[in-house]
């Protein structure tokens, strides 16, 4: 059992930089490849990023690709999404989530098991 507590969401200008971590409980964090969605108002769940056990390997969707960045801490059971040069259609709740196997990039939903409360990101023009 993985418990997953997003923070860092809030209200930026567009432009500007938000940072988003995701603490993990357990002793069992590398064992899980992470990632991140995000929902907006009236949309589906969509793929943000994705990250496998050692970081080694990173995956973006094309709407975030060269303005976000996902990494992960081990040490700390932590992963984050650095999102810089945020746009109004970056707004929406950002889920964090877990699932295995963690040697793959996993860019569906369900392909992970456990999921965050969510934080949400507002981003005005």
């Amino acid at each position: 059992q993985v418990q997953l507590v997003e923070s860092g969401g809030g209200l930026v200008q567009a432009g500007g930089s938000l940072r988003l971590s995701c603490a993990a409980s357990g002793r069992t964090f590398s064992s899980y490849s992470m990632g991140w969605f995000r929902q907006a108002p009236g949309k589906e769940r969509a793929f943000v990023a994705a990250i496998t056990w050692s970081g080694g390997s990173t995956y973006y969707a094309d709407s975030v690709k060269g303005r976000f960045t996902i990494s992960r801490d081990n040490a700390k059971n932590t992963v984050y999404l650095q999102m810089n040069s945020l746009k109004p259609e970056d707004t929406a709740v950002y889920y964090c989530a877990a699932g295995r196997p963690n040697w793959r990039l996993l860019l569906k939903g369900d392909e992970y098991n456990y999921w965050g409360q969510g934080t949400q990101v507002t981003v005005s023009s």
